[in-house]
């Protein structure tokens, strides 16, 4: 899209569009998500919030439509909850229409068009996103509509074969021409949520977009705009670079475990969520900047999926309300018609030399310690966006220190003498996110890193 003249924005509903055809595990319309927009020209920064919604009252029987499934990550499982019940309103198609009206220059039809193009020829499955499916077998072949689209053959395919996916091409198609709530996308939600589901017609007409100023704070002389609440992670991150007293190792572990004290009191600024449990699993993340200095972070989420297709129209339905920091009283402990918190992300950095860094990560609760953690290289060291990026992560929840083995002797040891509670793990993991970001200097000079935890990859249109 930037090298056919559109811009950021417009990159970016792309690359969701695609994002929904390469990773499905990852990326749906039955999901929703955040994106930091900056307007070029005006300088505005705003964030806007199409997460999923949860339903405006309970119905159905929570506990035939909420079932329990393994995910299998080799070393460990993760208990999942899917099914009707846990599917919150969806917030995707709601936040194309918002993120196209803050500045699109194409229309939906073009800006989709490589995507049902994808969709309908095929695209090669990577190892990654293979290894992804894996993972979640159990959910991608929880129903006979899903087992016909991710194993029509009896088995997840491989990595290496094509995965068509002709019903989401012409989603993509019905969508760009009459918009999403003038095709039968929503009968066919309330179809399937007729039986052990709560979402209503109403749910799905009273969904909006909420549009929220940022948080944003000074650092190293560069201005950085973080995700706002109810969303916990830019108040998180604020509270753990309140807390950092230089950028060794040990001292980003103890600002992050500050931080997550925090979160476990709910106190402060965080208390706002006691009514607001936080939903952390499966995220995808993509960043875009262009010449005229637009600039659009945006990370999605179909939490695990819920095995529950949408008709013939090619992508499941999230799990919002399936996870066990959202019920953690039963299957039905969830609050009424409440934006949930999120650990999602996106990010902009104005340096202190005039650049503009777009940036974000997946990774569930290792989102708020990813992010920290470049954003305190990139504007405290003074590191590039590789070094920033590459560099070995640590992450602290309860009191439990996670750690990449590529830290100094010295390091390792304090950190170890610090949080007995540990574990090191010998290489670079996804499960320490993947941040993606981008760079522009403000004269025309273009950089991009992607993370190569979670297959990260970049694109520079000269």
């Amino acid at each position: 899209m930037l090298r056919e003249g559109g811009n950021a924005v417009d990159a970016t509903i792309a690359a969701l569009a695609m994002a929904c055809v390469c990773e499905p595990v990852l990326a749906s319309p039955g999901g929703g998500g955040f994106a930091m927009l900056r307007d070029g020209s005006s300088g505005d920064t705003t964030l806007l919030d199409f997460f999923p919604q949860t339903p405006l009252v309970r119905c159905g029987d929570s506990e035939t439509g909420f079932r329990h499934i393994h995910a299998d990550f080799g070393a460990t499982t993760q208990r999942f909850h899917i099914g009707p019940a846990t599917v919150a309103t969806p917030g995707f198609f709601d936040g194309i229409d918002a993120l196209s009206q803050q500045g699109a220059s194409f229309s939906l039809a073009d800006l989709f068009a490589p995507a049902i193009a994808a969709a309908a020829d095929g695209v090669e499955i990577s190892p990654y996103q293979y290894y992804l499916a894996t993972v979640v077998e159990p959910i991608l072949t929880a129903t006979k509509a899903s087992r016909n689209l991710f194993a029509p053959d009896g088995d997840l395919q491989s990595a290496g074969e094509l995965f068509n996916n002709p019903g989401l091409s012409e989603t993509f198609r019905d969508v760009a021409a009459n918009g999403w709530t003038q095709t039968d996308i929503p009968d066919q939600i309330l179809r399937e949520q007729s039986l052990d589901g709560h979402l209503t017609k109403v749910d799905l007409e009273s969904y909006h977009v909420e549009e929220r100023q940022p948080v944003s704070l000074t650092l190293g002389g560069a201005k950085v705009f973080l995700n706002p609440l109810p969303a916990a992670s830019g108040t998180l991150i604020r509270h753990a670079l309140a807390h950092l007293q230089n950028c060794t190792p040990l001292s980003l572990a103890t600002a992050l475990n500050e931080a997550d004290q925090a979160r476990l009191s709910a106190r402060g600024d965080l208390s706002v969520l006691l009514d607001r449990p936080i939903r952390q699993q499966g995220t995808t993340h993509i960043s875009a900047i262009d010449a005229d200095g637009n600039a659009c972070a945006v990370t999605v989420s179909n939490g695990a999926g819920s095995g529950e297709m949408v008709g013939e129209h090619g992508f499941m339905l999230n799990n919002i309300l399936g996870e066990e920091d959202v019920n953690p009283h039963g299957s039905c402990d969830w609050p009424l018609d409440t934006r949930l918190a999120s650990m999602m992300c996106p990010t902009l950095i104005d340096t202190s030399d005039g650049g503009l860094i777009a940036l974000g990560s997946g990774g569930s609760s290792r989102i708020r310690s990813a992010v920290f953690q470049t954003v305190v290289r990139l504007c405290l060291e003074g590191q590039g966006l590789a070094g920033a990026i590459d560099a070995p992560r640590l992450h602290v929840e309860d009191g439990h220190l996670d750690f990449e083995g590529h830290f100094s002797g010295d390091d390792t040891r304090q950190l170890t003498s610090a949080f007995p509670d540990h574990r090191l793990w010998p290489e670079r993991n996804m499960f320490y996110g993947g941040v993606h970001a981008v760079f522009s200097d403000g004269t025309g000079n273009l950089a991009g890193k992607g993370d190569s935890r979670r297959d990260g990859s970049v694109a520079i249109a000269q």
